[in-house]
């Protein structure tokens, strides 16, 4: 992309101000949907309430393919919350990119490595704390030893491998897609041959881009509720 992150300082800390107002914007946008969603609700659902719904239903066949929905209900809201998030945060870059000078400003939040293995972090760490919370300290310190005790040193490995496939998978195919975007939009700026040269891979990418964005906030989702399915259920 070419483009620097505008940067601010605080008491020694760097904070990235393009990651804080595209997160603002994602939460806002996904805090308007829930809403107009549920303002009216009626028994026949239509418009945005069937919406809303059908994200209820298929974020309940996510877990139900997990967990039994006794202990699956508790997470029901974290894979709304989680599925419809990451998935207008992947869409927030796709339109247009908005750079002030030399700064990018408006982009996919998710396109940011920070940004992911944050949420990365958060999920691993809200696995482990369900985990303790419903089963116990012994119990749950005990699975980390299962089926032999010379697992352990593996099952530590594997919690750190959890958590950066979840945020760099994420990262990479969100900053991929804008990188090319990008790419696209330069040349369409290189003259009228490069314009129309690159209308209909534009169109085409971004296209792409959508779906890519969708499958990845379902990933996403579907690898939360199985790592924290790992931790909760007695019979993993």
């Amino acid at each position: 992309m070419g483009h620097e992150a505008p940067l601010f300082e605080f008491m020694g800390l760097w904070f990235n101000l393009s990651n804080i107002l595209m997160l603002l914007v994602s939460a806002v946008i996904v805090l308007i949907i829930a809403v107009v969603s549920t303002r009216k609700l009626e028994m026949k659902p239509t418009g945005m309430q069937n919406f809303i719904e059908w994200v209820m239903d298929f974020v309940k066949g996510i877990i139900n393919s997990n967990m039994d929905w006794k202990t699956g209900g508790n997470f029901h809201l974290l894979g709304m919350t989680l599925i419809m998030f990451i998935f207008v945060s992947n869409m927030l870059g796709l339109p247009f990119a908005i750079v002030i000078g030399d700064e990018l400003w408006w982009k996919s939040p998710t396109a940011d490595p920070i940004v992911t293995m944050t949420l990365a972090v958060m999920v691993v760490g809200l696995s482990h704390y369900y985990g303790v919370k419903l089963k116990g300290m012994k119990e749950y310190g005990r699975d980390f030893f299962k089926p032999v005790g010379f697992m352990f040193p593996f099952k530590i490995i594997e919690e750190f491998a959890n958590t950066l496939s979840l945020g760099l998978r994420l990262y990479g195919n969100l900053y991929a897609g804008e990188v090319l975007i990008g790419l696209l939009a330069t040349l369409g700026n290189s003259g009228w041959l490069g314009f129309v040269g690159s209308i209909i891979p534009l169109m085409a990418w971004q296209g792409f881009s959508i779906f890519v964005g969708a499958i990845q906030a379902f990933i996403f989702t579907l690898l939360t509720m199985v790592y924290i399915s790992h931790k909760v259920s007695t019979d993993h």
